[in-house]
């Protein structure tokens, strides 16, 4: 099972990025999508998560009214759109996926390598 994420790259303050993350090797149909980051420094954070069946989204406060998280069960893929882009968005963002629904970072089974995203003043 693996995990792929992009979209990822230099953008500037107050830009947009979409983040993608395609599973290979299993249906993500009946998994909860985690997208987490990891800024420099500090602790990785869970940004946002989608339901299997994509009804439930949870957001970190800090990217509410800015991200959108968003699945396609036929493609196989989780999106992060990002807009309003600012320097605390920087750093490698994760997706994660967890059976059903949404769990804390502990509790995902599965994991891409990160994408970095880096947005300049």
């Amino acid at each position: 099972y693996q995990l792929v994420e992009s979209g990822g790259g230099l953008v500037q303050l107050g830009g947009s990025l979409r983040l993608s993350c395609v599973a290979y090797g299993f249906n993500l149909e009946h998994y909860a999508i985690g997208w987490f980051r990891r800024a420099p420094g500090k602790e990785r954070e869970e940004v946002a998560c989608i339901s299997d069946s994509g009804r439930r989204t949870e957001y970190v406060d800090a990217v509410k009214g800015r991200f959108t998280i968003s699945r396609d069960n036929v493609k196989n893929t989780v999106y992060l759109q990002m807009n309003s882009l600012k320097p605390d968005d920087a750093g490698v963002y994760y997706c994660a996926a967890a059976l059903l629904f949404c769990r804390p970072e502990s509790g995902m089974d599965y994991w891409g390598k990160g994408t970095l995203v880096t947005v300049s003043a």
